[in-house]
Order: structure tokens, then C-alpha cells, then sequence
């Protein structure tokens, strides 16, 4: 674990870090806001997941999170959206598969199943190092994402119960075996068989009875992915079904963009923060 940056930012530190993944097989880069009460004591975390196209980079510098951060004493913890590398397969036609779109999921099928194993990175690898080598207090973890990270998020969750304290997301795709995305991202990395995609569709998993902790989602209405990738409803009406508390927020003339995420990132770190004081 090498740091290659450090900027003061909100009275912490936003640093930038690269290691050899054993999940990927190949250098992986991520970001980490520590927080001003971090410099005296170990403090919680929440994962943030990024979308389509995305680096570290797009969420640490766009969503305007580190003030909010700072002053609830939350680290911020943001790796990349997928494996990267000149040795790491990559659609360079295409911008929803390969680099830049890893989909959170562990790759069964050539030539991405060397490296496309996000889910274990993000689960497993990630959290060990980062909770080993800060100031990150072990276990108390939230997590949080956007589109393909919203999606992320929210099946990180649900396949670990008690790994997280909460769960939100802006804008995810709740149903990724039902559109367009996700068909193309699945039956690349997964194979023909949508049966066994179903372990990675948030809606799927719910209906299949997985647990999970409450659900914060705001969606904007005018969100130009919303009727054909998204599908926000279908995730609700499993979950009022399987009795999982789900608060699906509907904002009115919102977008898809960051801009989006900066109105509302404050809104969903405070929820972030009270599930973790309150554990």
C-alpha cells in the first residue's frame, strides 16, 4: 500500500493509494478522506461505489462529501470501478464493460475472469488493508454508490448481512438482469445461464429472502436512465414485500450527474453516521 497523494482538505487529509490487488492481479488505485478527529482516534468508514466510466477520482472531487465527512467524523473510503492495466481485457468500443465498468461482481468467464473480481476486492481485500494500515475503526462500515456503484452497494449488503451498518445509494440499477446494462455486463462476465445472475440483482436477491439493513434511495425524476436501466419500483415493491425498510426518495427534476449527488451526499452521510453511532 503506496501513498501517491496527499491533499489537506476540511481540516483531514484526502489521500490517494495504489497496491497490488491479490482479488484483481493487478495494481489497483483507490481514495481515502480520513477525517481531522482521525489524527487521535480510529473512526468509521463509509465505502462509496462508483458508477459507469468512473475512477476514484469522479466521486473525491465532484460530490463535495469531504466537508461532511469532516464534520461527522466519517473517513471516506473509494476504490476504482474496475481492474485496470495494459495486461487487464478491456471493451475500448464500449463504455458498459471492461475497464471502467467492473459491475461489482466476480467474473466466471474468459478473457474477464483472471481480473474482474471486484465483489472480492470491495468485500474482502479492500477492507482488511485499509482497516489494518489507518485509522479506521475494524467492522464499523458502511456503504454507499451511484448507478453501477448504487447497484454495488446494494448487493454488497445484502450478501453480507452485518458487514454493513447502512446501506444508500443515488440513482442505482436495482434490477441489472432486466436491462440493458446489465444483460450486457452479465453475459460477458457471468455466462448464458440467467439463472445464475440472479446472485447479483439487488430485487432478485431481496425476493430470494436475503437480509438486509434499512435502504436509503433517492432517484431523480429526471433521470434520463430511469425508465429503461434503473427500475427503483421493482426493488420496492420486493422489498414492502419481504418486510425490508426501504425509503425510495422521488426528486423532482433531478438528473443522473453529480450534480445530483452534491445536492443530496450531506443528507446520506448524516443517515450513514447515525447507524454507525448508534452500533
Amino acid at each position: 500500500m503506496e501513498q501517491i497523494e496527499r491533499v489537506r482538505e476540511s481540516g483531514g487529509y484526502l489521500n490517494r493509494y495504489t497496491h497490488e490487488s491479490t482479488s484483481c492481479h493487478c495494481t489497483m488505485t483507490f481514495s481515502v478522506y480520513q477525517p481531522p478527529q482521525a489524527e487521535k482516534e480510529k473512526v468509521p468508514a463509509v465505502y462509496w461505489l462508483s458508477g459507469l466510466t468512473c475512477t476514484d477520482d469522479n466521486f473525491r472531487t465532484k460530490a463535495g462529501a469531504q466537508r461532511y465527512a469532516a464534520e461527522l467524523g466519517l473517513a471516506l473510503v473509494i476504490p476504482d470501478t474496475s481492474p485496470r492495466g495494459e495486461q487487464v481485457p478491456d471493451a475500448a468500443d464500449r463504455y458498459d464493460l471492461g475497464q471502467g465498468a467492473g459491475f461489482y461482481v466476480n467474473a466466471t468467464q474468459p478473457p474477464w475472469s483472471q481480473h474482474y473480481h471486484m465483489y472480492d476486492y470491495i468485500t474482502r481485500e479492500l477492507p482488511v488493508l485499509v482497516e489494518a494500515e489507518l485509522p479506521l475503526i475494524p467492522g464499523l462500515r458502511s456503504i454507499s454508490g451511484h448507478s453501477m456503484g448504487g447497484h454495488g452497494a446494494l448487493i454488497c449488503a445484502l450478501k453480507n448481512p452485518g458487514m454493513y451498518k447502512s446501506v444508500s445509494a443515488f440513482a442505482p440499477i436495482c434490477n441489472p438482469v432486466a436491462c440493458g446494462w446489465g444483460e450486457g455486463c452479465f453475459g460477458a462476465y457471468l455466462g448464458a445461464d440467467r439463472e445464475q445472475w440472479q446472485a447479483w440483482d439487488a430485487t432478485c436477491l431481496v425476493a430470494a429472502g436475503a437480509e438486509a439493513v434499512p435502504l436509503l434511495i433517492d432517484q431523480g425524476s429526471g433521470d434520463e436512465f430511469l425508465a429503461e436501466q434503473l427500475h427503483p419500483q421493482k426493488l420496492e415493491v420486493v422489498c414492502t414485500r419481504q418486510n425490508i425498510p426501504i425509503t425510495l426518495r422521488m426528486q423532482q427534476g433531478y438528473d443522473h450527474s453529480y450534480h445530483f449527488i452534491a445536492t443530496f451526499i450531506g443528507e446520506h452521510l448524516v443517515w450513514h453516521a447515525q447507524a454507525l453511532q448508534a452500533s
